[in-house]
């Protein structure tokens, strides 16, 4: 599949301010995907889709309209045009809205090797062998693997093309590829536990072996049999590398432009104060090579980056868009994020805490009484105040050991105090999304059971 038409835009771009636009910008894009699923060795699932989108923004002076189209053709495309117009004419000003600057745009578009072109889509029988091997292993990890989820393979491969009336134009192309398995799990008393493991990447050569991801998947549901209650209590928590990172999603929602003109965030004001420990440093990274949230330019055609959002505990610098930026008087952080036919939003691009020096096993090993989180459920988490409960299950830890699975809790704190308490940090980060974090010990949280 090839790149959207640049001459398309550029006509698209001209027609609105033909028809009264101050200002416009265009989105396109095309992709096609593959999901492929099976349950217990059969068929569930084998899903194929292609699309092509055009997404425009209109500006009549400050006021604004956004629409978008599956119609390319020229003719198709001159009435969707109109309407748009004539929509922002309806619409209230905004004098924070407007495109950027010309000299803020990027001016440079790396290649960062987000395309495998050795591979591109993976076809169905493939996508379904994956999918079926995954499973099979997990299934055959261990006797009391007795039933599935099923095993899932998805394999896509997009374009864009963003250009505006201010002169900027880029395109770029990127693949993803992910498998996964969820196989369940029965102890003798009957009662089953679900376990699940999945692998992500750009490029296809870097994905886990499908046997290695089915056995961890088994071996996750297995380690959750016999789970107990526990009795409430206050002890130092030790967030898997998968939990920690919804620490990290968590800051970077208070930490987004449209959180803090809202006043909705607990970071409003906090720029170049300490909000962790010392030892914590993170990351935002856009042009991390083949990286699940790499891009060359944001959704406003601003050069991403790499910065710090928080800097030996300290926090650095917020993540915003244009809008965001003028209504909170500070620079944009090429931050912005958008879906075709949406108006610019704020989103992290590769975020990341930096790696420590302990291995999860030293972590956990200097827990004396303590919980070991896997899993998360539900979404307790007040961006304002920064409270922070959600219900939890995971692993006892006894005399630095792992010794029996813990379902049915809670854990309980403050973002700004849990943040404050980053006592160890592992040396184990893995890119398997955009967002990821290394193992973390946290001093103590409130733990709710019985």
């Amino acid at each position: 599949m090839g790149l959207l038409d640049p001459e398309l835009a550029q006509w698209t771009l001209d027609q609105a301010r033909q028809l009264g636009a101050s200002a416009a910008e265009v989105l396109f894009a095309s992709g096609e995907s593959i999901a492929a699923g099976v349950r217990l060795g059969e068929v569930e699932k084998l899903k194929s889709s292609r699309e092509r989108r055009l997404g425009l923004r209109v500006f009549v002076n400050h006021a604004s309209a956004t629409a978008s189209t599956a119609e390319l053709e020229r003719d198709s495309l001159e009435g969707f045009i109109q309407n748009t117009v004539a929509m922002a004419r309806l619409t209230a000003p905004d004098p924070f809205s407007g495109l950027p600057e010309p000299q803020r745009h990027a001016q440079d578009l790396p290649d960062l090797e987000l395309i495998d072109s050795e591979r591109g889509i993976v076809g169905a029988d493939d996508a379904l062998e994956l999918a079926r091997a995954a499973e099979k292993a997990a299934l055959g990890a261990d006797p009391r693997i007795r039933n599935s989820e099923g095993g899932e393979f998805h394999s896509g491969l997009y374009s864009l093309l963003f250009a505006n009336s201010n002169g900027f134009a880029g395109e770029y192309s990127a693949t993803s590829f992910n498998l996964g398995a969820a196989p369940i799990a029965q102890s003798d008393d009957g009662r089953m536990q679900q376990g699940y493991w999945y692998t992500a990447s750009r490029h296809f050569r870097m994905l886990e072996d499908a046997e290695a991801v089915g056995r961890t998947a088994a071996a996750r549901a297995l380690r959750r049999l016999g789970a107990r209650k526990i009795k409430t209590t206050r002890l130092p928590v030790v967030f898997d590398p998968d939990m920690a990172a919804s620490l990290l999603r968590a800051l970077a929602g208070a930490a987004s432009g449209p959180a803090l003109y809202k006043g909705a965030s607990f970071l409003a004001g906090k720029l170049g104060e300490q909000i962790m420990t010392s030892n914590v440093t993170i990351q935002d990274d856009g042009r991390r090579r083949a990286g699940l949230g790499s891009k060359p330019f944001d959704g406003e055609g601003l050069a991403t980056n790499r910065k710090s959002l928080v800097e030996k505990g300290v926090l650095q610098t917020y993540l915003l868009d244009c809008y965001s930026a003028r209504k909170l008087k500070l620079e944009p952080t090429g931050n912005a994020s958008r879906g075709v036919g949406e108006i610019p939003g704020v989103s992290p691009t590769n975020f990341y805490l930096e790696p420590g020096p302990y291995t999860p096993e030293q972590i956990i090993k200097s827990v004396k009484r303590g919980l070991f989180v896997t899993e998360l459920i539900g979404f307790g988490v007040n961006g304002v105040t920064g409270d922070y409960s959600r219900g939890a299950g995971g692993l006892w830890i006894e005399d630095g050991e792992l010794t029996y699975p813990v379902q049915e809790i809670t854990i309980a704190g403050n973002l700004k105090e849990i943040f404050m308490s980053i006592e160890m940090i592992g040396n184990d980060l893995k890119w398997r999304a955009a967002t990821v974090s290394p193992t973390l010990k946290i001093a103590e949280m409130m733990i709710a059971g019985e």
